[in-house]
């Protein structure tokens, strides 16, 4: 590791953090420049908390002790801070120490910490996020231990080394308890990390949702305008916390916004009450001066209407990271720029702060929209087809989303009991390794469906400044699925989905029954279950004489039939004078009445009034003694075509299956003839040959002895740089043997017929040698190999490729046009379980050739499944092999045989998730 210069400021250890409380602070490197910040900083911090810094009273800090405080040299002396509107409100440093506690510089691998937090910060997590950020420091500067001297009686700096979840030990000794703890990360230490994580940026949406009081900035003199149009939407909505109308046009006196009747005032400083929540609806140059406002009143978050930033270009990008950078200065989070608003419909708050004109139904529903438009006609859409059927919990369309993300409504869905269900529209995934865990867990204890836009474009959307990432959007689907995470195609299949879900017990299996009074319709269905991976059962026509008791006593057989798993009612007009709330209550009542819950979808054609008669809320109980008991609330969803009500039933019962599963990822295994060290050591060797600094293919020698040491044998290949020279080598493997080119335009290219196989003799060998010389080109061109015959079997590729947003990457597919031309290639993150690499092999479409399709005889896939094992483990416990290409593996009736292998190395890429918390850049 170099070390750099002395007093180079280290700009990257510069980060934005989000407190217990859900606010923000910056974390920075302390500087010569800070002297006064040091002083009133420690004039503000009690004398009970200077004495159990000092260990005695120490009322001031002295000339000298202000330059050893702010003076470092970023290696062996190193001082942080944590800001709040530019001003310090706690501390923390470390010096280097050697064995006998004295100051050291170089080998010594030890310091000593200390922290100080102003009183008035205390309890918020600050001491907890600033050790993280020192330990970080410290590793990075070759220190491996800390050493912390605390007084029996401060035990809250005494919880914040304990709760850590270093490995430590500690001691009593003259009245002072000395901790000493491992900085290296530990699975303790990760998860302690992140499940503080979690509560902190969950409670700081929870602060931008729930406002007490809410102040809309920009809002009109004259009715119209976007200000004056979220605030009468706010009043509308019946807002339970205070209002206030800002607009520096407004009378210098407060006064009162007529006809809303709310308090006006040019300034939120003005306002004499405190302000949770401002929404900012001004020119986008405005914008800072409101900020500053909204900063100096403490204010905790803002929702920026706004447009002009990053999707303005060059300019605008520069405008929003100032937006960012000021907002996080003052500790405020942002949603937006450029958003459309957000909504919570919870009895104790109300809050409609868009565009949407009204209030939608409270419900279960969670939606997040990365575009303002699909947002609102999210909310339209589901107002209209799913009135009564299911609301809303909350709402937020996030625009250029420079600040509060995805990512932020994951962390306050996961424990948010309002919430059942999760929607969400995406045009980009700026951390897609967080979003996969996040998305994990929260899929775990709720449904997750996830539309992404832009899906062929190589770059994020306009306004979008979030980092690039190679991946594939088919690799991205695959691990959205491994998280659990039920990715469709469109908006509408998003909100079929979201109204099966949100409605509908989960399925238990495939199994799908189908009835109506349609033969045609019910046919529809059932091919449409079929293309959809379902196991339906035979239709049960019900003719068109069918009346709501004949629909009422076949839903119930079918509810009651073991064999079911759930049911598709397929409808068609009638003639008589059935209305559709007869036939809706005929169904209702057969799934109230049902022995297990089913999950239940009706498809209708052109039956006006059935979707909302099935969404209906039901009568009122009567009075106790007035009548028999009514049964249990039931709504069901109801459809206008086969396909969107079989489509969403298909993505329940792989969400469900995925959901038992889940209960038991896996293992991952270990193996006895894996030498991780050997391999390390190896890797060392090679970076340090080819002096890389990026990444470099590894020859085929130095490949196969990387791959040796975890337990892959690639198949020999002896070089044939001429006729004698392929004799030679054949002779050497035992005939018979394979000839083939090597060179890159001409690997895996078997069209070109450029492979001769079973070559059993040195005629045949020569007389191959000369055909693919005159077909393909020079032997120096085509670089031919002799290799060793492998058994016959089925062609397949393992590759493992790392992108730095997402990690490392596990892919599998059957070798030729199958992954080349039709994709069909799976995924997995690595490290894979078993588990992963049993349903890997399965997932892909032409995964019926391993298995004995059409007699056939099938494969070793226990032998193949080891394999992927084998790989997922070098580049997990490797993370210097930022590629690996095995092509093709062949596996035949007994083992795999890898025939063609390549690895490519590079100095370890920075692993973001193991670093300290951090919100991302701006």
């Amino acid at each position: 590791m170099q070390t750099p210069p002395e007093h180079v400021y280290p700009a990257h250890w510069e980060a934005d953090v989000v407190l217990r409380d859900g606010g923000t602070a910056r974390i920075r490197p302390i500087t010569p420049d800070d002297a006064e910040r040091l002083v009133s900083f420690y004039e503000q911090v009690s004398d009970e908390s200077k004495y159990y810094r000092f260990f005695a009273p120490y009322p001031r800090l002295s000339d000298r002790d202000v330059h050893r405080f702010t003076h470092h040299d970023y290696v062996d002396r190193v001082g942080l801070a944590a800001t709040v509107g530019g001003e310090f409100i706690a501390t923390v440093r470390y010096d280097r120490i050697d064995g006998r506690g004295m100051p050291a510089s170089g080998a010594a691998d030890e310091a000593e910490v200390a922290f100080l937090v102003q009183d008035a910060h205390q309890g918020r997590g600050v001491a907890s996020a600033l050790l993280e950020h020192i330990a970080a420091v410290a590793r990075e500067r070759s220190i491996r231990r800390f050493a912390a001297e605390v007084l029996p009686a401060n035990t809250k700096m005494i919880k914040v080394f304990t709760d850590a979840g270093y490995t430590q030990k500690r001691s009593f000794e003259d009245g002072i308890v000395r901790l000493e703890f491992d900085l290296e990360p530990t699975d303790a230490s990760l998860a302690v990390q992140r499940a503080r994580e979690r509560l902190a940026e969950a409670r700081s949406v929870q602060r931008l949702l729930a406002p007490r009081s809410l102040a809309v900035v920009g809002t009109g003199r004259e009715p119209g305008g976007l200000g004056r149009t979220v605030l009468r939407n706010v009043l509308a909505g019946g807002f339970t916390g205070r209002t206030y109308a800002v607009n520096t046009a407004f009378p210098a006196e407060p006064s009162v916004l007529e006809p809303e009747g709310v308090p006006a005032h040019r300034s939120v400083r003005t306002i004499e009450d405190p302000v949770d929540l401002a929404v900012v609806a001004v020119p986008a140059e405005h914008v800072p001066a409101v900020v500053a406002d909204c900063g100096e009143h403490g204010v905790q978050g803002l929702v920026v209407l706004s447009a002009g930033y990053a999707e303005s270009g060059a300019e605008g990008r520069e405008r929003q990271r100032e937006l960012v950078r000021q907002a996080r200065t003052y500790g405020m989070r942002v949603i937006g720029p450029n958003a459309l608003g957000l909504i919570n419909t919870a009895d104790g708050v109300r809050l409609n702060a868009s565009l949407s004109p009204e209030l939608p139904a409270a419900g279960r529903v969670g939606l997040f929209s990365q575009s303002g438009a699909i947002g609102i006609a999210l909310l339209s859409g589901l107002h209209r087809r799913a009135a009564g059927l299911v609301g809303i919990s909350t709402f937020v369309s996030a625009g250029n989303r420079a600040d509060v993300s995805g990512n932020d409504f994951l962390q306050y869905w996961h424990d948010d009991p309002d919430t059942d269900v999760a929607l969400m529209y995406l045009e980009s995934i700026g951390n897609p390794r967080k979003f996969a865990r996040l998305a994990r867990r929260t899929a775990a204890r709720k449904p997750l469906v996830v539309v992404k836009g832009a899906r062929h474009g190589s770059a994020a959307p306009a306004g979008h400044t979030v980092p690039t990432t190679r991946i594939p959007d088919a690799t991205v689907s695959g691990l959205l699925r491994q998280a659990g995470v039920i990715r469709v195609d469109t908006v509408t299949e998003l909100a079929d989905a979201g109204l099966l879900l949100a409605s509908q017990p989960l399925p238990d299996g495939p199994r799908i029954a189908i009835l109506g009074n349609s033969e045609s319709l019910a046919l529809l269905t059932y091919d449409a279950c079929l293309t959809d991976g379902l196991r339906p059962l035979m239709p049960r026509d019900l003719t068109t004489a069918a009346t709501p008791a004949d629909f009422r006593t076949a839903l119930t057989e079918a509810l009651a039939d073991r064999a079911c798993d759930a049911v598709v009612v397929t409808a068609i007009p009638w003639v008589g004078d059935t209305s559709a709330a007869d036939l809706a209550e005929a169904l209702r009542d057969a799934v109230a009445a049902a022995p297990a819950a089913k999950p239940v979808a009706v498809v209708h054609l052109e039956i006006p009034g059935l979707a909302e008669a099935l969404a209906a809320p039901p009568p009122p109980a009567p009075a106790p003694g007035e009548g028999p008991p009514a049964l249990p609330a039931v709504r069901i969803p109801a459809y206008p075509a086969a396909e969107r009500a079989v489509r969403a039933l298909a993505e329940a019962v792989r969400y469900a299956q995925w959901r038992k599963q889940a209960a038991d990822p896996g293992r991952v295994p270990e193996y006895d003839d894996i030498d991780e060290a050997g391999a390390a050591a190896d890797i060392d060797v090679l970076l340090a040959a080819h002096h890389a600094t990026r990444a470099v293919t590894l020859s085929a020698a130095d490949t196969q002895r990387l791959l040796a040491r975890y337990g892959i044998a690639v198949l020999p290949a002896l070089p044939a740089p001429d006729p004698d020279g392929a004799v030679r080598a054949a002779e050497r493997l035992g005939y018979p043997v394979a000839l083939k080119p090597t060179a890159p335009h001409l690997r895996h290219r078997a069209d070109l017929g450029g492979v001769r196989l079973d070559l059993g003799s040195e005629a045949e060998l020569r007389r191959s040698y000369t055909e693919l010389t005159e077909l393909l080109g020079r032997p120096e061109e085509i670089r031919l190999v002799v290799q060793s015959m492998a058994p016959r079997g089925v062609d397949t590729v393992v590759r493992a490729t790392i992108d730095p947003a997402a990690g490392a990457v596990l892919s599998f597919g059957l070798a030729g046009a199958p992954s080349l031309l039709l994709g069909d290639t799976a995924h997995r993150l690595v490290p894979a379980t078993d588990r992963d690499a049993a349903e890997l092999i399965r997932s892909v479409r032409t995964a019926p050739l391993l298995f004995g399709w059409r007699g056939s005889t099938p494969v070793d896939t226990p032998a193949l499944e080891e394999l992927l094992l084998r790989v997922s483990r070098l580049v997990d416990d490797h993370p210097e092999v930022v590629g690996a290409d095995l092509e093709p593996v062949i596996v035949a009736q007994h083992g795999v045989h890898v025939l063609g292998a390549s690895l490519r190395i590079a100095p370890p890429p920075a692993r973001t998730d193991l670093g300290p918390r951090r919100l991302p850049p701006y």
